[in-house]
């Protein structure tokens, strides 16, 4: 074969490979499809195409992504980005190591979790020979227990015992593919390879595969295989022969162009195609089933596929991940072009499937085989059936339609009026009357009778009663309870011919109702019940009221408030609340089972207050959904999981402003800084379903107890303590069994001043602080000495100086006794001197009157003349003023200015006044005092009362003692 064609090939290759032609892919109207899970871009935030698929030894999932490595554990997604960002074409776990092997453009390495617990890369190009580079893409790679395989257009290198061996081919090879422990590659233009011990040895008889492009070896059978290729079908690879495989899925295989496969539950092969999404197949090359855009894949070009233990298919898409549930009781047929519009009602009858939508009643013919098996359905609308159906009833093997404009019958594919009465809501036989049927429309209840050809004609309508009917049940005394949507409930007693309404009753609050709208009645095991918002009520006819229903209340649990429900197999019963579904058994009266696990996924599809759930088998069951319907086999519903996988710690996070990953390692012990204290921890469950997982956590050294269940996946602790803290988390999946306790532990560090180094810092600062007070101590006790020795001087000082006091005091008091005693001699003296003055005037006074009395010798009185000398003489001695002033001096100096003093207190005081007050203080009687102001002693005492005056002195006052005071 020449360069020329190996290299047209190549591009061919590269041509599907890399375009990937969605665009050519042909929608399908199938039915019968596992449930399948998107996962869209917009979901994990990475590249569109997902080129491998793998699962680690912690269930996480991993995905080689344009934009890096992508993990998924159930609830977060991460992006790896490579060295250079390099797209990620190959992925393989190596569960022992705890490593996930990758590869891409130039690049070959793993990611594990480093001593920090961070997930990072190591690369291991440095490892290749230096004749060998990579220079192009790493597509394929297998983990051994003792070497890593991986695989590029250009070689195979064989990473063991840290060293990469290189082999190569003769020519360009295609894609390495795994079976059985056995390792097969298509060498172009050459054939089918088969690696072995470090060799590549051509397949005999293979040759004609080197021009078909082999994408996929499974394992047949104990020697055999199946080769898949991309454009000539799938192949039997047998010890001696290589011969097709022919069958309906090899048609479909060739025409789609397979791309790569997987096995399924050992006896069943799931294929993935450029053009047409996903196909499995069993041995002998049925096709069981087909998953593509029309049936809920997200993109028809499947990239990778991948099968876990749980039998989930996971599909890599060239726009998107999905998730296939191969084991799931649910096959879903979606309307994605629109063409029957909304669903509120679906049944099976007479080898026909009918769906009842808001557009008008649709058909199909429906397969009498297993649901099993793959079938192809095409809906057309029945003709006159154009508008709004609301029920499809089965009585009696014959179909009734509920529609906008009437009630009609239907028979295969005809459709004819039985009733004009608009707005056919429900139908059903009267309790007591087998041969009538009730049915609640727009503007009340219409009556049908069975004819003797046992068909069913209209008879009429219930007169006296015309309020819309959604839902009517007659009770055991044969009267009708209607529910109004807004109304309450209404009670009717029928006339006996059943032809008119001969009383009404209408039921609100005022009965026990918890409210006017919303309250829908049902029969559950014989008996009739009352749904509302607030639980299931019951009515007792002898109060003519309503009352909780609490014993079933508690039994259902959050499906106590169910709108909704409809009778299934046995003493079963379908529960719907608030789009929720749940099948309740009651095998036995007071005896109640709800499970409501496998129907979650159903949760929000069906139309609200209008959802439709019809019986096909006692095992089987038509569930509308908005974009078509669902098949339910309860057969073949799968035992429930007894185990439940650890909870995963993907990541510990400080929450400060600038938060950042602390580890992402449970197993990992670590310590967080003090400043750090405040922690978010996210965990989740690696258990992939639509079943939401709920958690409970508790804290060690911090937690009393544990929290209650949640679907909370994160939490954040604030300000611990320092100490040893150990995270518990646990997880369950609705009513199943817990899992095991995954456990974190940490230390919370201490803060900073009693970290060890402050320890030190502080016995460093100890010896100093005391050295320094030592230091300080004996100066001051330096200081203290100093303070003493001033201290004793100064009380030295202080003695000295209290004794100079007394002495100087006793001096001064000596001296004030002197000074005492000389003034009380001075007084004594003044006193003297002041009677001296009196006796010296009394004696002149006494001459001058003798003086007057003398004779001449003749015995005639002296003449004045002759007396006047004399008088003159004694009038000087008796001198008043020169006596004053020599008083006035001397009581000055020795009273200390004492006439000054008055004067200042009292200036109104006269000299005359003065001259009393002084002899009044040297304690002169009126007598004396008169003799020296030369007055009479009535006049000194007139004298002594208006000085008191003048004093302002009171009566009590004496005043003597006052002047001696002054």
């Amino acid at each position: 074969m020449t360069k020329k064609f190996t290299l047209f090939l190549l591009l061919n290759l590269g041509m599907w490979w890399w375009s990937l032609p969605q665009a050519l892919a042909q929608p399908s109207n199938d039915f019968h499809f596992p449930f399948v899970q998107n996962y869209p871009k917009l979901n994990y935030q990475a590249g569109n195409q997902n080129w491998a698929i793998t699962k680690g030894h912690n269930n996480v999932m991993y995905f080689g992504n344009s934009d890096g490595l992508l993990a998924f554990d159930g609830q977060y997604w991460q992006l790896n980005r490579m060295p250079n960002k390099v797209i990620v074409r190959a992925v393989a776990a190596d569960t022992a190591a705890n490593r996930i092997y990758a590869g891409g453009f130039g690049e070959l390495g793993y990611w594990h979790y480093n001593h920090q617990g961070k997930f990072v890369y190591q690369t291991l190009t440095h490892l290749l020979p230096k004749a060998s580079p990579l220079k192009d893409e790493i597509w394929k790679i297998y983990v051994e227990p003792d070497r890593v395989i991986f695989q590029s257009f250009s070689a195979i290198y064989i990473y063991a015992q840290g060293k990469i061996t290189v082999i190569k081919g003769e020519h360009t090879l295609l894609f390495l593919l795994k079976a059985k422990g056995r390792y097969f590659v298509e060498v172009i233009a050459k054939g089918l390879y088969e690696l072995k011990q470090n060799k590549l040895v051509l397949v005999k008889g293979s040759e004609f595969l080197g021009m078909s492009g082999v994408l996929s070896v499974l394992p047949f059978s104990e020697n055999s295989f199946l080769i898949g290729t991309a454009k000539n079908g799938v192949f039997l690879l047998t010890d001696a022969t290589i011969t097709p495989w022919p069958n309906a899925a090899n048609d479909f295989l060739k025409a789609n162009q397979l791309n790569n496969g997987v096995v399924l539950q050992k006896d069943y092969f799931a294929f993935g195609t450029i053009l047409n999404g996903i196909i499995i197949v069993d041995r002998e090359g049925t096709v069981i089933n087909r998953i593509n855009k029309s049936s809920g894949l997200q993109n028809n070009t499947v990239l990778s596929l991948f099968t876990d233990q749980e039998q989930n298919l996971w599909a890599g898409l060239d726009n998107g991940i999905d998730r296939i549930e191969i084991n799931s009781p649910f096959y879903f047929y979606f309307d994605k072009t629109g063409k029957f519009g909304t669903v509120y009602s679906s049944i099976i009858h007479a080898g026909k499937i009918y769906l009842g939508t808001n557009q008008g009643l649709f058909y199909s013919d429906w397969p009498s085989n297993s649901p099993q098996n793959y079938q192809s359905l095409d809906f057309k609308i029945i003709e006159g059936s154009q508008g709004q159906v609301w029920e499809l009833a089965l009585v009696d093997d014959q179909l009734f339609c509920g529609h906008n404009e009437g009630t009609f019958l239907v028979q295969g594919t005809q459709f004819r009026k039985i009733s004009d009465f608009k707005g056919g809501w429900t139908l059903k036989k009267l309790s007591s009357r087998q041969d009538m049927l009730i049915q609640g429309t727009y503007t009340g209840l219409v009556l049908y009778r069975k004819t003797q050809d046992g068909s069913w004609a209209l008879s009429h309508k219930i007169e006296g009663f015309g309020e819309p009917s959604r839902y009517v049940e007659q009770d055991n005394n044969g009267q009708l309870w209607v529910s109004h949507a807004y109304k309450g409930l209404f009670k009717l007693t029928l006339s006996p011919d059943l032809q008119k309404v001969e009383k009404i009753k209408r039921y609100d609050q005022r009965q026990g109702l918890p409210k006017d709208y919303h309250i829908n009645t049902f029969r559950l095991d014989g008996r009739l019940v009352f749904t509302s918002d607030n639980g299931f009520y019951v009515y007792d006819a002898i109060s003519d009221s309503f009352s909780k229903y609490t014993e079933l209340n508690k039994k259902l649990g959050s499906f106590a408030k169910a709108n909704r429900i409809i009778k299934a197999a046995g003493s079963n019963y379908w529960f719907i609340s608030q789009g929720r579904v749940a099948l309740v058994s009651m095998p036995q009266a007071g005896t109640l089972q709800v499970n409501a696990t496998p129907f979650n996924m159903l949760s929000g599809r069906m139309v609200q207050h209008y959802e439709n759930i019809s019986r096909i088998s006692n095992s089987i069951y038509l569930i509308s959904i908005d974009e078509g319907f669902v098949v339910y086999n309860a057969a073949a519903r799968p035992a429930a999981r007894k185990t439940i996988p650890p909870v995963l710690i993907r990541r510990v996070q400080h929450t400060l402003e600038a938060p950042h990953v602390l580890t992402e390692l449970a197993s990992q012990k670590i310590e967080i800084p003090f400043k750090q204290n405040s922690i978010s921890i996210a965990f989740s469950l690696p258990y992939y379903s639509q079943i939401q997982p709920k958690f409970q956590y508790f804290l060690e050294g911090y937690s009393r107890e544990w929290s209650d269940w949640s679907s909370t996946t994160q939490k954040e602790f604030l300000n611990l303590a320092q100490g040893e803290y150990r995270f518990k988390v646990r997880a369950k999946i609705e009513n199943e069994a817990i899992s095991p306790i995954t456990q974190f532990a940490f230390t919370v560090g201490p803060p900073w001043y009693a970290t060890y180094w402050a320890y030190i810092g502080y016995v460093v600062l100890g010896i100093l602080l005391l050295y320094v007070s030592r230091h300080l101590y004996l100066q001051k006790l330096q200081r203290d000495k100093e303070r003493i020795r001033v201290k004793m001087e100064q009380e030295k000082e202080e003695v000295l100086k209290r004794e100079a006091l007394i002495n100087e005091q006793k001096l001064v008091k000596l001296r004030n006794e002197q000074l005492e005693n000389e003034l009380a001699s001075k007084s004594r003296e003044l006193a003297n001197s002041a009677l001296s003055i009196v006796s010296k005037n009394e004696l002149l006074e006494g001459i001058r009157e003798e003086i007057l009395q003398l004779k001449d010798a003749t015995g005639k009185k002296l003449s004045a003349d002759q007396l006047k000398k004399l008088q003159r003489v004694i009038d000087e001695g008796m001198d008043r003023d020169y006596d004053w002033n020599l008083f006035e001096t001397s009581f000055n100096e020795a009273h200390e200015n004492y006439f000054k003093k008055l004067k200042t207190l009292h200036p109104d005081l006269t000299p005359k006044d003065l001259k009393l007050c002084a002899y009044l203080r040297l304690n002169m009687n009126s007598k004396e005092i008169a003799s020296l102001l030369n007055i009479t002693v009535r006049s000194v005492e007139i004298s002594r009362y208006r000085l008191r005056k003048k004093l302002n002195l009171d009566h009590e006052k004496n005043l003597v003692e006052f002047l001696m005071e002054v």
